[in-house]
C-alpha cells in the first residue's frame, strides 16, 4: 500500500545479495509501478542467484555471511543506488567452493543480535558490535567455528528477545524456540545444539524468524484435538 506514497518510496531501498557475493541497492520508487508479469529487478550473471533481499532506509548496517562460517559487516551507505537492470558490486570475497547463505540489515544494533544456524542444528547469538565494520568486498571475520559436528552455515538472522525461530529439517520436522533462550556468546565459538537430528543424513532445510507468542496464545496439540472433536460427540459424552 505504501508504494503509492512518494515520500516512503524515495526514502527506502531494496537491497539484493547473491550467492556469489554480489550486492545491489535500488530505490523503492523504481518498483512503484509493478506490472502483471513483473519487472526486471537485478541482472544475474550465469551461475549466480539471489539468496536474500531486504527493505532498508538507506542508513542501516549490512551483514553478509558465507557457508564456511565467516561474515562481513559494513554500512549500507557504501553501496550506491543503482537502476533495476544493474548487476551490483562485490559485497564479500569468497574462497573457492564457498557461497553466501544470507544477508541481514540491522537498524537497531543495541537491541538486535546476530543469529546463525548450521546444517547439523547448531546455532548461536552474537552481538552486532562483535563484528567490526570493515570495507565492503573483504573476506569478513569468523561468525561461527565450523566443524564436522556443526556442518556448514545455512542461515543468518537479525533477532531480538521478542522473536521466535521456526527451524525446519529437510526430513519435514519443525520446531519453534524462543530466541531469548539462546544465550549470547562470542563470534568464534561453536554454538549450542538447537535441534536434534534423529535421521541419518538429515540437515536443516530452512529457518525463519517470527514474533514471539505469550503462553496464552500458544495452542497445544491437546487443544487442537479438542477443537477438532465434532460437537455431537461432545454432547453424547455429556449425556452419558
Amino acid at each position: 500500500r505504501k508504494l503509492s506514497n512518494p515520500e516512503f518510496c524515495n526514502s527506502h531501498y531494496v537491497v539484493f545479495c547473491t550467492k556469489n557475493g554480489i550486492i545491489k541497492k535500488t530505490c523503492l520508487s523504481e518498483y512503484s509501478r509493478p506490472r502483471v508479469n513483473g519487472v526486471n529487478a537485478i541482472n544475474i550473471q550465469e551461475g549466480d542467484n539471489v539468496v536474500s533481499v531486504c527493505l532498508t532506509r538507506g542508513d542501516e548496517e549490512i551483514l553478509v555471511a558465507d557457508k564456511f562460517g565467516r561474515a562481513i559487516h559494513f554500512n549500507e551507505s557504501t553501496v550506491r543506488p543503482m537502476g533495476r537492470t544493474a548487476t551490483g558490486v562485490k559485497a564479500m570475497t569468497l574462497e573457492e567452493g564457498d557461497e553466501v547463505i544470507g544477508m541481514v540489515s540491522v537498524c537497531d544494533p543495541e537491541n538486535e543480535s546476530v543469529m546463525v544456524v548450521s546444517e547439523q542444528g547448531y546455532g548461536k547469538r552474537s552481538k552486532v558490535e562483535d563484528y567490526r565494520i570493515t570495507n565492503r568486498g573483504g573476506k569478513g571475520v569468523k561468525t561461527m567455528n565450523i566443524t564436522d559436528k556443526t556442518g556448514k552455515l545455512v542461515t543468518i538472522k537479525s533477532v531480538t528477545d521478542e522473536n521466535d525461530l521456526m527451524i525446519i529439517n529437510k526430513s519435514g520436522i519443525t520446531i519453534r524456540l524462543k530466541v531469548a533462550d539462546v544465550r549470547i556468546m562470542g563470534r568464534a565459538t561453536q554454538g549450542v545444539r538447537l535441534i536434534n537430528l534423529e535421521k541419518r543424513n538429515d540437515e536443516i532445510g530452512s529457518v525463519c524468524k517470527v514474533t514471539s507468542e505469550t503462553e496464552e496464545d500458544i495452542i497445544t496439540e491437546e487443544d487442537e484435538n479438542i477443537s477438532e472433536t465434532p460437537q455431537n460427540e461432545v454432547n453424547n459424552e455429556n449425556e452419558e
